[in-house]
């Protein structure tokens, strides 16, 4: 493939799959044309720049689940949108669409089916995604994260069950010195430390219980690296105040380098989107999962008890954060053998080479 358009965005879980599949075509064709749609406004528009890659946005949003001003926008929007997107594409002259999830995929990827431009989605979740859905009989391959129900949502011949990407440089983690991993962070060598990732918009649960146990962990012994999302950042910094000084106590709204971060992190706690446990079964690091309730078809815990069930990781409700999660924490810490088990299941269940196998597909697609 030569020139390729990926199209989606929204969250992190579209983001970083999206740049895994570019990295890896641009890995085999050095040459390569590739150019992204997303949304305007949304976090693609930075994120994706910064990883070396062009950009176009679109002006489309998601319909909302209640009255409001934007779903009546919704209908102008999109088609604005479609225009947008059949312009891009007569321009680009893509020999392929590759679709991620989120709003911008939708009129991108539906304007290629229409231009007979060859089309494929990435479908990261068990349950899979109201853009994806609408588009499932449309598009010519769907690669899926999860291996079982996927037929409910799109034609079973165009299934292929691939996995979800990680970015190459999480698959060889554990070959990243750890030094220079620590001293990127400032931390030190001789205490545990806890990874604590929310989302890469964050998690205001997560984060209103780690701010009420976060003193007693680092009391513990633990160094933590907390990350809370843009939107918390600015008020989680100013309510620990008091910790400013603590050289164990690592507070960011978005971790750039995630591959230093599961390199030094002895333990993890996290949602249970599907991309977060993807990363986290390559770098095969001991997880504490809180599912988040606010998915469709709770389909986070779903993917956290699949892991469960096989011993490969620890489950704490949302509701149960305040009275259960510095307890889970402190006790996994101290049992090391658990650790292992945990970290070790992990590896077992991990598909580091789905990203290889989604650009097999893409190079398959004909026009």
């Amino acid at each position: 493939m030569n020139r390729v358009i990926i199209s989606g965005g929204g969250t992190g879980g579209h983001i970083n799959p999206a740049l895994a599949i570019a990295n890896e075509i641009k890995k085999r064709n050095p040459q390569a044309e590739i150019l992204f749609v997303g949304a305007k406004g949304r976090m693609e528009m930075e994120r994706v720049p910064k990883a070396g890659y062009e950009i176009k946005g679109l002006w489309i949003d998601g319909i909302q689940r209640s009255l409001s001003f934007r779903n009546l926008m919704f209908p102008l929007k999109l088609i604005v949108s479609l225009i947008h997107s059949w312009l891009i594409l007569r321009k680009f002259k893509p020999e392929a669409c590759i679709g991620v999830g989120g709003f911008a995929s939708g009129p991108l990827l539906y304007m290629a089916t229409v231009l007979k431009i060859p089309t494929l989605i990435q479908e990261q979740n068990s349950y899979a995604g109201l853009t994806n859905k609408l588009l499932g009989n449309r598009i010519d391959k769907v690669c899926a994260g999860f291996e079982k129900g996927m037929e409910r949502y799109f034609p079973k011949n165009k299934v292929v069950a691939t996995g979800n990407p990680v970015r190459e440089d999480l698959v060889e983690v554990e070959k990243i010195d750890e030094n220079e991993a620590l001293n990127y962070f400032g931390l030190q060598s001789n205490r545990p430390v806890l990874l604590v990732i929310g989302g890469s918009l964050g998690a205001k649960s997560v984060n209103l219980a780690m701010s009420k146990c976060v003193k007693n962990l680092l009391d513990q012994g633990l160094q933590v690296i907390w990350q809370t999302g843009k939107f918390y950042y600015d008020a989680i910094v100013e309510e620990q105040a008091n910790l400013a000084e603590d050289p164990h106590l690592k507070i960011m709204a978005f971790v750039e380098r995630m591959d230093f971060a599961y390199r030094v992190a002895d333990v993890v706690v996290s949602r249970a989107g599907a991309l977060s446990i993807a990363e986290l079964e390559v770098v095969g690091k001991p997880s504490i999962f809180v599912p988040s309730p606010n998915v469709a078809e709770d389909h986070q815990t779903k993917n956290a008890e699949s892991l469960l069930d096989q011993n490969a990781c620890l489950l704490v409700k949302d509701s149960e954060l305040d009275t259960k999660l510095e307890k889970q924490i402190i006790d996994l810490v101290e049992n090391t053998s658990l650790m292992k088990e945990l970290a070790d299941n992990m590896n077992k269940v991990s598909k580091p080479y789905a990203t290889k196998k989604i650009v097999d597909e893409i190079e398959k697609l004909k026009a």
